[in-house]
């Protein structure tokens, strides 16, 4: 695991706390030094206040060629910081001051999701221009690949799957979060913009107001 963090201090107590719980980690101080370490993580926990680079650009920039969670752990605790870092691939989103009990649980329940088998079986489908590959987990459109993230690209095939038929909200959130207990929140909706804008058009995604979304074309 690897904390990037700003504050030396912070960081040493936080990688002592969760070495007391069974985790190995370490912590780097700046978004460069990030960048250079992120590959041999099995998660990262991100500040977004970095001395060097934008803490929401470095979550997009790792995510853009790797699937490792990420969990951003900031004091910025605006609805913009939370959407932002959402879109650009962070699994969760903590708020400082905080719980080392729900840091904890919050890094086991992302460990976990990640651990299962993705929703995608091994089936390619095309919709018009539209192709997704889910043994290679690519989406083309065209003929040119579109890049998305883990979420984006189980939620886009969940869809896929289910051809002219409306997807829960509560499905979705079984299916792709792996789980059936919370209320579907904002999360869905973000991931669905988000999907929306990489696609270029919003008619790939139709909502189904007060039920859940299905696959429409462009």
């Amino acid at each position: 695991m690897l904390s990037v963090d700003s504050q030396p201090e912070v960081a040493k107590a936080l990688i002592r706390n969760l070495g007391r719980h069974g985790f190995q980690a370490e912590s780097v101080p700046t978004g460069a030094q990030a960048l250079q370490r992120f590959r041999n993580a099995d998660l990262l926990l991100l500040d977004l206040d970095l001395p060097d680079l934008d803490g929401v650009e470095l979550c997009r920039s790792i995510r853009s060629v790797c699937d490792v969670p990420i969990i951003v752990v900031t004091a910025r605790d605006s609805e913009l910081d939370r959407v932002l870092s959402l879109r650009a691939g962070s699994d969760d989103y903590v708020t400082k001051p905080y719980s080392l009990a729900e840091l904890i649980a919050r890094i086991e329940a992302v460990m976990r999701r990640v651990l299962r088998q993705p929703v995608s079986a091994e089936e390619a489908i095309t919709v018009g221009p539209l192709g997704i590959d889910p043994r290679a987990r690519q989406i083309s459109l065209d003929g040119r690949p579109v890049e998305v993230t883990r979420k984006e690209f189980d939620l886009l095939y969940l869809l896929a799957s289910h051809p002219g038929s409306v997807v829960t909200r509560r499905q979705i959130m079984a299916q792709v979060w792996r789980d059936s207990r919370s209320a579907p929140g904002r999360t869905i909706d973000t991931h669905v913009s988000s999907l929306r804008s990489k696609l270029g058009s919003s008619g790939w995604i139709v909502t189904a107001r007060g039920v859940g979304f299905r696959l429409g074309h462009a």
